[in-house]
Parts: structure tokens; C-alpha cells; sequence
């Protein structure tokens, strides 16, 4: 039995615009750190309220949190990068953000495929 959702365009468009953006911040993490994910965050920002009925209002605000608490964390392995624990620790504490990111993002991906809301 076919269990096919099917999308009104501007769904079916908002859609594909979160798989990009979900490719934008994975691209962002594996080649430039996490650096780069301002450009899909801005555009996150900018396109959450026109999906603010629907599932894909989560995976925006999914992304926006994933984003923010890498930097978090990267932010703070940084600080003690600079501290006299020194970088061992860093280099752990950033492997870790960056592992939680790429969960996140994987995730991400599943759900979105499957047409399912992200947990809030």
C-alpha cells in the first residue's frame, strides 16, 4: 500500500529549502568548522515563520538551536584551549560538539524525509 504524503507547492518548495539548509550547515561543519553556518542560519531566521503551521517550523528551529549550542560548546573548549588545562581537553571537548552536530544534522535529515516534526 502506498503511503505517499503528498505537498501543496509552497510546502513541497519550503521542504526542499530545509534539505538545503540542512546540507548548508553539514557542508559548513565538515569544511569549514561550523564557520560558515551563519549563511543557512541567517536564512533559517529569515524563512521559520512562513512554515510556522507545519512540521518544518521545527526543523528550522532545530537547525537554530544545533547552531548556537555547537558554537556554545566550541566557545567554550576554546576558553579552555586559552586556560591552563589546556588544549588536550579542548580537542576533546570540540570532538565531542562536533559529533553532537553531525548527530543533530543526521537526524535532521531522517526526519525530514520521513515528514516528521523535530522534537522541541
Amino acid at each position: 500500500m502506498d503511503h505517499q504524503i503528498y505537498f501543496d507547492q509552497e510546502t513541497e518548495d519550503q521542504k526542499k529549502l530545509v534539505w538545503w539548509l540542512y546540507v548548508g550547515h553539514a557542508a559548513s561543519v565538515f569544511f569549514s568548522l561550523g564557520l560558515l553556518s551563519f549563511i543557512p542560519l541567517i536564512i533559517n531566521y529569515i524563512k521559520r515563520g512562513r512554515t510556522a503551521d507545519s512540521f518544518l517550523y521545527s526543523h528550522h528551529s532545530w537547525q537554530i538551536r544545533s547552531f548556537w549550542w555547537y558554537l556554545v560548546w566550541v566557545g567554550i573548549g576554546g576558553f579552555i584551549a586559552l586556560s591552563v588545562i589546556g588544549i588536550p581537553l579542548a580537542m576533546l571537548m570540540w570532538g565531542v560538539a562536533w559529533l553532537w552536530k553531525a548527530y543533530r544534522l543526521i537526524r535532521g535529515f531522517i526526519d525530514l524525509s520521513d515528514n516528521q516534526a523535530m522534537p522541541m
